[in-house]
C-alpha cells in the first residue's frame, strides 16, 4: 500500500524523474496486484513526458546552470594554501563527479594571492569556465561608474594572464553583490562597456543567502566545532531546495512558465562538503545541469531589469519590477534562519 501511494504521488506531482525508479519497482514487486497497480502509474507518468517536457515541470526539463561566485576560495576556515587547494579539489571533484558544467567566477586581487593560480589551476584542469568577478569586488553603488569600471579592467587583465595560455578568454561578468545600479542611465552603461570588452553580465535566478551559512560553517570550523558545523550543514541543504520552490513559484506567476535557472552559490569549504548532496537534491526536483550558455538561451533573459534600489536580487524579481512592480513579487520568500545568522555574526542578509 505505502509503494502504491508513493507511486501515485508521483503521478499527482507529474514527477516524471521519478520513471527509473517506478520501472525498478514494478521489476522486483511479487504481489500481482501492487504490480499492476505500479504499473499503471508508470503508464500514466509516461504518457505524461511529452506535455511536462514542454512546459517544465516536476520531472520535465528544468534545466539549471550552477555558477559560483569568489573564486578562488572563500570561507575556507583556513589560510594554509595546502589545505585550501584540498577543500578546492574536493569541491571541484564533486562538480566534475555530477557531471556540472559550472562557471566560477574570480576576485582578480585573491587570484594573485598565495596559492591563487593553483586554485584556479584545479578548476581550469577539470574543463571548468572561469569568469570575471572585478578586482576587488567594490560596491558599484559606493564607488561610482568611473572607478568600478576601472576595477572590472584590472580583474580582466589579471584573468586573461590566467586564461591565455591554455588559449582562452573569459566571457561571462558578475556583479559584486549583484548591484546593477540604482538608475536606468548606470544600468543600461554598465552593460555596454562590458560588452565593447567581450563580456556578458550573468545573470541569477535562484538567489539565496549560501554565503551567511558558509560563513557560520567556516566559524565552526575554526573553533574545532563539529557539532554546530554538522548542524549548519544539517540545514543548508533544506534551506536552498525551499529556495529553488519559491524561485520556480515567481517564475511560473511572472511569466506563465519555469525559466532556465542560473544558480548562485559560493566557493566555500561548506559548498565543498555539501555539494554533491545540493546535486542531487536538484536532480531529484527534475532538473538537468546546463552551462551558463544554454540557460541563457531562455527569452526572459532579455527582459528588462527594472529595479533601481539599493539590494542585490534575483533577476526574476527585476523583471517583476518591469513587468507589473511590486505587486508582481511573490510573498514567503524564505528568509535565513536566525541562528544561523546569529553563528555567522551577521544582522543581515
Amino acid at each position: 500500500a505505502v509503494r502504491v501511494c508513493a507511486a501515485r504521488a508521483f503521478v499527482e506531482l507529474e514527477w516524471t524523474a521519478g520513471i527509473p525508479d517506478l520501472e525498478e519497482a514494478v521489476r522486483v514487486e511479487q504481489d500481482k496486484v501492487v504490480r499492476a497497480d505500479l504499473a499503471a502509474c508508470l503508464g500514466r507518468l509516461k504518457d505524461m513526458i511529452g506535455a511536462v517536457a514542454e512546459r517544465g515541470g516536476a520531472g520535465g526539463r528544468r534545466e539549471v546552470a550552477v555558477t559560483i561566485d569568489d573564486l578562488p576560495l572563500t570561507n575556507a576556515g583556513t589560510d594554509d594554501p595546502a589545505a585550501r587547494l584540498a577543500i578546492t579539489r574536493k569541491l571541484v571533484g564533486a562538480l566534475t563527479k555530477a557531471k556540472i558544467p559550472a562557471i566560477g567566477f574570480v576576485i582578480g586581487q585573491k587570484a594573485r594571492e598565495t596559492g591563487g593560480e593553483d586554485i584556479l589551476k584545479v578548476w581550469l584542469d577539470a574543463g571548468l569556465e572561469l569568469g570575471n568577478h572585478t578586482q576587488t569586488h567594490p560596491s558599484l553603488h559606493k564607488v561610482g561608474l568611473e572607478l568600478y569600471e576601472a576595477d572590472v579592467l584590472a580583474g580582466d587583465a589579471t584573468l586573461r594572464a590566467i586564461l591565455a595560455p591554455r588559449g582562452l578568454s573569459p566571457r561571462y561578468f558578475r556583479h559584486p553583490f549583484l548591484f546593477t545600479g540604482r538608475d536606468q542611465a548606470t544600468k543600461r552603461a554598465v552593460p555596454a562597456f562590458l560588452g565593447e570588452h567581450g563580456y556578458a553580465v550573468a545573470p541569477v535566478s535562484v538567489d539565496d543567502s549560501d554565503w551567511v551559512f558558509a560563513k557560520a560553517y567556516e566559524k565552526c570550523l575554526e573553533r574545532g566545532d563539529g557539532a554546530s558545523a554538522a548542524k549548519v550543514k544539517a540545514a543548508y541543504l533544506p534551506y536552498i531546495q525551499s529556495k529553488f520552490d519559491y524561485w520556480e513559484h515567481q517564475s511560473k506567476a511572472l511569466l506563465g512558465y519555469e525559466v532556465k535557472q542560473v544558480l548562485l552559490i559560493h566557493a566555500s569549504a561548506l559548498n565543498a562538503d555539501s555539494i554533491g548532496d545540493l546535486a542531487a537534491m536538484i536532480r531529484r526536483r527534475g532538473y538537468a545541469f546546463v552551462t551558463l550558455d544554454q540557460a541563457m538561451k531562455d527569452p526572459a533573459y532579455a527582459l528588462p531589469d527594472g529595479y533601481e534600489g539599493g539590494g542585490g536580487i534575483s533577476w526574476l524579481h527585476r523583471w517583476a519590477f518591469a513587468l507589473g512592480g511590486k505587486s508582481a513579487i511573490l510573498a514567503g520568500e524564505l528568509r535565513c534562519p536566525a541562528w544561523v545568522m546569529e553563528a555567522a555574526g551577521v544582522d543581515s542578509e
